[in-house]
């Protein structure tokens, strides 16, 4: 399951945006501001961001000149009015990964960020293998020993967030950081159920646990 900032100071396009990207499996947090929401980007981690460039406190090119500085390297999708071409160069000089000009197609728009995901974790291909696990972002489909499986969908969260880091240690509150938004009440255990769930479906040693410090993948399912 992605997660995507939105920066968007429009309630009715961003309303829009954030129903249709839910409903294709995306978390989204959403602020109307430029200052908002340059700070969420520092403080918590994102998969992609989606930013118009016209915002209240601030402007998008400056918002993203300021992470690119820092050296916050998340993809960013540009959504804005301003059609000219130097507007759309100046985006991408600035560290823009992408631009599409209102008005636009939802499905345009999850394509093309699924598309940056996974150009950012350095994917060519549409599905994630891990020995005979296979999962496909795009529809949230996994697959073990050539069997379709189902999963929750935080259960996928998690599993997606292994599969396109796994040789990486997950503590728990990166978990936690993955699969909920901004002021939402997690339940002290919530991880170590979803963890228990997916040793169920997917073998027990899938999984394993570094006491004190997270999961991991088992390196001998990698082949």
């Amino acid at each position: 399951m992605a997660r995507i900032l939105l920066i968007e100071d429009d309630s009715n396009i961003a309303e829009g945006i954030v129903v249709g990207l839910k409903s294709h499996g995306m978390m989204v947090d959403w602020f109307s501001d430029a200052r908002q929401g340059e700070m969420a980007l520092q403080e918590d981690m994102f998969d992609a961001v989606l930013l118009d460039l016209t915002l209240p406190k601030g402007d998008g090119m400056t918002v993203l000149q300021n992470w690119r500085y820092k050296q916050l390297d998340t993809p960013v999708l540009i959504i804005t009015a301003r059609d000219a071409i130097a507007n759309r160069v100046a985006g991408l000089n600035a560290g823009a990964d992408d631009y599409l000009v209102k008005p636009f197609a939802l499905d345009e728009v999850v394509a093309r960020l699924q598309a940056l995901i996974r150009r950012s974790q350095g994917r060519s291909q549409p599905e994630i293998r891990y020995g005979e696990v296979a999962y496909w972002p795009h529809n949230h489909q996994v697959s073990y020993q050539g069997q379709v499986i189902e999963l929750t969908i935080k259960e996928v969260a998690i599993l997606e967030q292994m599969l396109t880091h796994p040789k990486q240690i997950h503590s728990r509150a990166s978990l936690e950081d993955k699969l909920y938004g901004w002021q939402q009440d997690i339940e002290s255990n919530a991880i170590e159920v979803h963890i228990h769930h997916l040793r169920k479906k997917l073998g027990n040693d899938f999984i394993l646990t570094k006491r004190g410090i997270g999961y991991y993948l088992n390196p001998a399912h990698s082949h």
